[in-house]
C-alpha cells in the first residue's frame, strides 16, 4: 500500500501552458495536488504541438516535451470565452485552493477571471501569476518565452566566447528551473500562510526578475564598475577548467582543476609527470601559459583517451571530472539507474513510456509520479459531473455546444 501525499486535498485550478507554468504545478501534483489543468480544443498548448513525438508521429497526446512537464494532472476542456464556459471555471475555482496563469499581463481580466472575480467566489483563494516582466511598467505587454526572457535577463550574454555573438544554454533554461520553482515555493509559503492565518494571497511572479537572480555575481561585478563579458568554459577560480576532446565521434570530458594537488593528478592520468609540480602549466620557453594554450595542451592529450575510462581514473585521483553524456547514456547511467530516477508510466496514447522521476527525495513526505501525462480533455466529463454537480444531460447538452470536450 502507497503512503498518502503531502499535498493530498489541496486543488489547483491550474490555467498555465508551455514551459514555466506546467513545470510550476508539476511538483505540486506529483506530491499529491489534485491539479486540474484547465484548456481548450482549439486553441491547445503550444508544447502538445512540439517534438520529440513518440515513435515520431505527431499528435496532441504524442508529445515527450507535454507528458514530462504534466505528470500526475488531470485535463479538461472548457471554452472561456463562453457565458456558461466562464461559470464553469468560476465553479472550479470556487472548489479549488489554488489558481495559477501564465498569460499576458489582464489576459484573466479579460477572461472574467482576475483576481477580484476569483475571490468572490473562493475568498480565501491563492492566486499566482507568472507575466513575462511584471504586471506594471513600459513592458508589461512584452511576450515572451524563456529564450527571449533568458536574453532580456541577460543570461545569455554570459554564454559563449567574448570574440563571438552569445550561443545560449541550449534549452530555455528559465523555464525549466527558475521560473517555475521560485513559484512552487511561493505558493507553498502562502498555504502555510493561510493555514496559519486563514487568509489567501495573489503572488506576482515577473518571470524576467526571477531569472535575473541567476545571474547575482554578474549583477554585483556590473554595479562596481567592472566590465563583465562571456567567458566561454572559464572559470575564475579553475583552471584548467572546461570540456575536452576524446577518442571517438563527439566524445568528450568535462575536467576542472581547483588545486596544486589536482593539477599534479591529472598531469600523473595523463602521462605528463614533467606538468607536475609546477603552478601552472608552463610553455617551452618556461613561460606561463596563457588558459587558451593550457585548453590546447590538454586537449592535445586527451584526444587520445577513452572518454569513460579517462573520467574514472580523474575521478579516482580526486579530479572534478565526467563523460559528456548524450540522451542515450544518461538513459544507461549506472548512478542514476541505481536510484530509479527513470520511471515507466504507461500512457493511454503513447503506451508505456519513460519520465524522469522527482529529483529530490523528502524522507518523510515524498512524492511520485503517480500518472502519467493527461490526453486532452480526458477528465472533463468526470469533473463535471462529479465535482461541479452537472447532470449527464447537462453535460451531454454543453459538450454538444462545444462548451466542454
Amino acid at each position: 500500500m502507497t503512503s498518502p501525499l503531502p499535498l493530498e486535498g489541496v486543488r489547483v485550478a491550474d490555467f498555465t501552458w508551455v514551459g514555466a507554468g506546467p513545470f510550476l504545478t508539476k511538483p505540486l501534483a506529483d506530491h499529491g495536488a489534485d491539479v486540474i489543468k484547465v484548456e481548450s480544443r482549439t486553441h491547445t498548448d503550444p508544447i502538445r504541438s512540439m517534438a520529440p513525438f513518440r515513435d515520431g508521429r505527431p499528435g496532441p497526446n504524442r508529445s515527450g516535451y507535454f507528458a514530462n512537464r504534466n505528470t500526475s494532472k488531470r485535463s479538461i476542456c472548457l471554452d472561456l470565452k463562453s457565458i456558461r464556459g466562464k461559470e464553469l471555471a468560476l465553479a472550479l475555482i470556487a472548489k479549488s485552493d489554488i489558481v495559477t496563469s501564465n498569460f499576458t499581463p489582464g489576459t484573466m481580466d479579460r477572461l472574467g477571471l482576475g483576481y477580484r472575480d476569483l475571490t468572490a467566489v473562493r475568498p480565501d483563494i491563492i492566486c499566482l501569476e507568472m507575466p513575462m516582466q511584471g504586471n506594471t511598467g513600459p513592458h508589461r505587454d512584452f511576450r515572451g518565452y524563456g529564450l527571449t526572457i533568458a536574453a532580456a535577463g541577460g543570461l545569455l550574454g554570459l554564454t559563449g566566447y567574448p570574440e563571438h555573438p552569445p550561443v545560449g544554454t541550449g534549452t530555455n533554461y528559465p523555464d525549466h528551473v527558475p521560473n517555475p520553482l521560485h513559484a512552487a515555493v511561493a505558493v507553498l509559503a502562502a498555504l502555510r500562510h493561510r493555514r496559519k492565518t486563514g487568509k489567501g494571497q495573489y503572488i506576482e511572479l515577473a518571470q524576467l526578475e526571477s531569472t535575473v537572480n541567476v545571474i547575482g555575481p554578474a549583477l554585483l561585478a556590473a554595479a562596481t564598475g567592472r566590465r563583465v563579458d562571456r567567458a566561454a568554459n572559464q572559470d575564475a577560480s579553475a583552471a584548467p577548467h572546461g570540456v575536452y576532446p576524446c577518442a571517438g565521434e563527439d566524445r568528450w570530458c568535462a575536467i576542472a582543476v581547483t588545486t596544486d594537488d589536482q593539477w599534479d593528478a591529472l598531469a600523473n592520468v595523463l602521462g605528463r609527470p614533467e606538468w607536475a609540480a609546477k603552478p601552472c602549466y608552463a610553455t617551452a620557453d618556461g613561460r606561463l601559459a596563457t588558459r587558451e594554450e593550457l585548453d590546447d595542451a590538454i586537449a592535445a592529450v586527451t584526444a587520445a583517451h577513452d572518454a569513460e575510462a579517462l573520467a574514472d581514473a580523474l575521478t579516482a585521483t580526486g579530479v572534478p571530472a565526467a563523460v559528456v553524456s548524450d540522451a542515450a547514456h544518461i538513459l544507461t547511467d549506472p548512478q542514476l539507474n541505481a536510484r530509479e530516477h527513470w520511471k515507466v508510466l504507461d500512457h493511454p496514447e503513447m503506451g508505456p513510456s519513460v519520465y524522469d522521476n522527482i529529483p529530490y527525495r523528502l524522507s518523510a513526505t515524498p512524492g511520485r509520479l503517480h500518472t502519467p501525462a493527461p490526453v486532452l480533455g480526458a477528465d472533463t466529463r468526470d469533473v463535471c459531473l462529479n465535482l461541479l454537480g452537472l447532470t449527464p444531460d447537462e453535460y451531454q447538452h454543453l459538450a454538444a455546444e462545444g462548451v466542454v470536450g
